[in-house]
């Protein structure tokens, strides 16, 4: 299936029936006064994040999503049945953007998660809601209210806890199949990848995290070059960048540390939250290299390019060094996640402590005092 990552839709919430102008007529009973009921409410249309939907691509082609109208009201105080809402499914990983003022109406971030998009309208009231003292037979009644109307921007950022940078044949896809249950396309010309992967990795039978391979980047990339910054959202939730840089090639028109600059400089003009995050350097296919060219290249690329982070040498398709990445990269996702846990819980004991700044001036503060 084509990997759909975007998508535009229009959801209109149903409309509210009218409120019904009715007076009770029986046998013995002429003047029974009004007994028109309301109508019903319009259903409302909400989304709801499925782990089992990988893809918007129904929301490619179908485009408008209309809620159904409630009934109006009737005499004898019937009122007018609800309409059911509406639940659309989506994958976990989509942001939903009002496409008119850019305003987020929802982040899918986990299973079940439900959200409303567009509210269903209210019934409209019967003229048993009118009745006085002084106004004992009413003729008013009220029309429905009309169901919200949205146009929305559908954006899916698949949740992965690392993400795979670099340039296009630097060896992603056979790290990616190396070390996980993913098998995208390998073959031996760009652009192999044409949509991103996803892979488990197993440090263990309780242990893994989640890896995605995102289409290779190129200079120029920002201005439509190769396939663009499209796919570069999905990097965005992930806590740790590999960038992946192949030091084998032989040609004398590729260098390998100016391939490496140019996709930073594309990664900034992109975004530099993203630039920001942590990012590791791993230089692959050094299988092919004997130990003292390995050696070189190895000092000349870190050296030339200032790197400052990790460093580590593999080779994927043979597997060589991909444990000891592996091992590494679990160990700093879960140092992350104790990181933020100790967070979480220190600002909880100090919202339990009521810690404040308090201006002495306050009057309740005084009050207080006294």
């Amino acid at each position: 299936m084509k990997f759909i990552d975007e998508a535009k839709i229009e959801v209109i919430g149903g409309d509210g029936g009218n409120g019904c102008a009715s007076f009770r007529r029986e046998k013995f009973r002429p003047f029974g006064g009004p007994d028109g009921g309301d109508g019903g409410t319009g259903s409302s249309i909400f989304v709801v994040a499925d782990r089992n939907v990988n893809t918007l691509v129904d929301f490619r082609y179908s485009k408008v999503h209309t809620g159904k109208h409630g009934e109006p009201g009737r005499g004898s105080d019937c009122y007018g049945k609800g309409a059911e809402d509406i639940y659309m499914r989506m994958p976990v990983g989509t942001l939903i953007i009002d496409d008119v003022n850019g305003e987020i109406i929802a982040d899918l971030t986990e299973h079940g998660q439900t959200e409303l998009l567009a509210k269903g309208g209210e019934g409209g009231w019967g003229n048993i809601h009118f009745k006085s003292s002084t106004n004992r037979a009413p003729r008013q009644k009220t029309e429905g209210k009309e169901g919200e109307r949205r146009t929305l921007r559908l954006e899916l950022k698949v949740l992965a806890d690392v993400g795979l940078l670099g340039m296009p044949n630097a060896g992603k896809s056979t790290f990616i199949t190396a070390v996980s249950n993913a098998r995208p396309k390998i073959a031996d010309y760009p652009f192999t990848t044409l949509h991103p992967n996803l892979g488990v990795v197993r440090v263990s039978h309780e242990k893994s995290f989640v890896v995605a391979d995102i289409p290779g980047l190129i200079e120029g990339a920002a201005e439509g070059a190769g396939l663009g910054h499209q796919f570069l959202r999905h990097l965005a939730r992930t806590g740790l960048l590999l960038h992946i840089v192949d030091l084998s090639s032989f040609e004398a028109n590729i260098d390998p540390v100016k391939e490496a600059k140019a996709l930073i400089k594309e990664l900034e003009k992109y975004d530099e939250e993203l630039l920001n995050k942590p990012r590791w350097l791993v230089l692959n296919k050094l299988d092919v290299l004997d130990e003292a060219e390995r050696k070189k290249r190895v000092k000349d690329m870190i050296k030339r390019l200032a790197w400052k982070g990790p460093v580590f040498e593999i080779s994927a398709l043979n597997r060589e060094g991909c444990q000891d990445l592996i091992n590494a990269i679990y160990l700093h996702l879960e140092e992350k996640r104790h990181a933020e846990h100790r967070a979480e819980e220190t600002a909880m004991t100090e919202e339990a402590r009521g810690i404040s700044s308090i201006d002495p001036d306050d009057p309740r503060f005084k009050i207080l005092e006294d």
